[in-house]
């Protein structure tokens, strides 16, 4: 019985294949991280900037921005991504599958990470703001010196998640050919009619990654209770 389990099994996956396609998996699985990395990079930054101009509820300004992050949240990333993709070039702005899924990304989650931002400032006692009035220091030195970085710091391990499933949501680029792992996984099955092999790999490099970036949040998360 278990002998013929093991033939089963070794008909089903091809070790010479796998071996085969790995480097051109691990090239687009480089790539992946590559995208996720810097996608993240615009959702902190455009996410802090929505956070801040929304912060003083600024009329036109908040509604504006209470608009964008509403609009973004409301829709599905892989509209957007179609969105992008196929819709700029009829008004001549023609962008790579890489550039759009960089961009869609870290616009996509800047919404939420504007939310992460939102709720740490917030959550900052009120005496910070009174003590920086007292001091009577500059707006700008008041947000740069004490609010950000009291407020920040404790949002690390939630932008963190956003970031691992930033990385997962790099599968949905498929739909527009990025050259990212699961596309990449996906055009090696389908030129040798075998799948098995390929979206296995890639998945595991998806569940090591995860996997992974979880641990590290989880060590965030008990040093920012032990800081508390």
């Amino acid at each position: 019985m278990n002998e013929s389990m093991i033939l089963a099994a070794d008909e089903l996956w091809d070790n010479g294949y796998a071996a085969d396609i790995f480097p051109e998996l691990l090239d687009a699985f480089w790539l992946t991280i590559r995208l996720t990395l810097v996608g993240m990079a615009i959702a902190l930054v455009l996410g802090l900037i929505v956070a801040v101009v929304r912060y003083p509820r600024i009329p036109v300004l908040s509604r504006l921005f209470d608009f964008y992050v509403l609009f973004i949240r409301g829709t599905p990333l892989l509209v957007q991504i179609f969105a992008v993709y196929f819709i700029l070039p009829d008004y001549g702005i023609t962008l790579s599958g890489f550039v759009t899924g960089v961009l869609v990304l870290g616009i996509n989650y800047s919404a939420y990470t504007a939310e992460v931002y939102r709720a740490g400032i917030e959550a900052l006692p009120k005496g910070q703001w009174e003590a920086a009035t007292a001091l009577n220091l500059p707006r700008g030195r008041t947000w740069t010196k004490i609010v950000l970085p009291q407020s920040i710091a404790p949002t690390i391990p939630v932008l963190g998640n956003y970031l691992i499933q930033m990385f997962k949501d790099t599968a949905l680029l498929y739909a527009i050919g990025s050259p990212e792992v699961m596309t990449v996984a996906r055009q090696i099955g389908q030129t040798n009619g075998e799948f098995l092999e390929p979206l296995t790999i890639a998945g595991i490099m998806y569940l090591v990654i995860s996997y992974i970036s979880s641990l590290g949040i989880k060590r965030l998360e008990r040093h920012y209770a032990l800081a508390a």
